[in-house]
């Protein structure tokens, strides 16, 4: 009898290989596109530390704390802004990630606030920490299409321009360089919303101004009026501001490439000061200070946002950016909190004052940027 030949023939038939392969030839460069989109960096994370897994951890604790934050026994007066960001960030994260039971959760929490009459807990929306709170209505309309939540944000936004300064700039603007966040994310919120071109319109008049009154030759922005510091956060609110508004901002506004040349800067800037762990410090150009953790978050939400959207050379800042991203991530501990945070801050004129700052834990200064970060990355 005749030995039977062996072959490595494949028993498919000709034609059912020829499309297989081309079909994992296909997801392969599918694959490789998207990694090389952002240079390959925001891939192939080590364990536990992706963002769908970091995100998830955090958005969880978020959802699962009492109004207020973590460890509070009774609700506070009002809403806090650091709250608000987190929601926000919470929000993004689920929908991004396409987790519908989180996202399902973070509405029930939501809820009670559109009770008629408006729960107490809403801030009056007539200061900028107060205002950003229209945030979170917003995202929950682009989400739900709830009618309810978009007149809520509807009127936090027009509030916030009620009776405009002689230059149309917010009556409560205050030439604080938090305001670049707090003030323009809402706005760009409700274009986002709304379609309205006079919301971005606002963000952008509004953050042009304070660049050009603000941003120091080096990048960076002191404080305050009376605050001629680097503090870590306060750069961190504006470097989140401009990343927010320039993706949505039309290419053709008339601001958008004074808005792109101050963002460049100050980017330039930032990577002068990271240090060896992708860190930034409470005081940014002060590499004796303290490595803090929720100005990192910023900064590193900047740069992916940048680098993803083609504003930022790739092979530059995409290894500054991953290196952000795994830097802060080693500060968050068995329970989802994020350490070295620095507590909230008013400004100062004694630079010890800055250094002083207590550092907290699961403070939602810190703990808002990670998932901006989280959903950066899975956008």
């Amino acid at each position: 009898m005749q030995e039977k030949k062996m072959t490595n023939e494949s028993p498919l038939p000709v034609a059912m290989r020829s499309a297989a392969i081309i079909a994992v030839t296909s997801i392969f460069s599918f694959c490789l596109a998207a990694q090389q989109d952002s240079g390959g960096y925001f891939q192939l994370w080590p364990a536990g530390k992706s963002p769908r897994e970091i995100g998830k951890r955090v958005a969880e604790r978020f959802v699962a704390s009492p109004f207020g934050g973590y460890g509070r026994t009774t609700p506070p007066r009002v809403l806090g802004y650091p709250e608000c960001c987190t929601w926000y960030g919470a929000l993004t994260f689920a929908d991004l990630s396409g987790d519908h039971g989180m996202m399902s959760r973070l509405i029930k929490r939501y809820e009670p606030l559109l009770s008629p009459p408006v729960d107490s807990l809403v801030p009056k929306p007539d200061h900028v920490d107060h205002s950003v709170f229209g945030i979170v209505p917003f995202e929950v309309y682009l989400l739900t299409k709830d009618p309810r939540s978009f007149d809520l944000g509807k009127f936090i936004a027009d509030k916030q321009w009620e009776n405009p300064r002689p230059d149309r700039l917010s009556p409560q603007t205050r030439m604080w360089i938090d305001d670049m966040f707090m003030i323009t994310s809402l706005q760009t919120q409700a274009y986002r919303a709304t379609g309205n071109p006079v919301y971005i319109d606002r963000a952008a008049l509004e953050m042009s101004v304070y660049l050009d009154s603000l941003q120091q030759p080096n990048g960076l922005f002191f404080h305050a009026p009376g605050a001629p510091f680097f503090w870590g956060r306060g750069n961190g609110w504006v470097a989140a501001g401009m990343a927010e508004l320039l993706r949505s901002l039309p290419a053709d506004n008339p601001r958008r490439a004074r808005i792109l040349e101050g963002y460049k800067k100050m980017m330039a800037a930032l990577l002068k000061f990271q240090d060896a762990n992708g860190m930034w410090h409470q005081l940014i150009d002060k590499s004796d200070s303290w490595s803090e953790t929720s100005c990192t978050g910023m900064f590193t939400f900047a740069m992916i946002t940048g680098v993803k959207s083609g504003w930022l050379d790739a092979q530059t800042y995409g290894p500054a950016a991953r290196k952000g991203w795994l830097g802060l991530v080693s500060y968050i501990d068995e329970n989802a909190d994020v350490h070295e945070v620095c507590e909230g801050t008013n400004k100062n004129s004694d630079v010890q004052y800055y250094l002083d700052r207590k550092r907290n834990v699961g403070d939602m200064h810190g703990q808002a940027p990670i998932l901006w970060c989280a959903s950066a990355l899975l956008r």
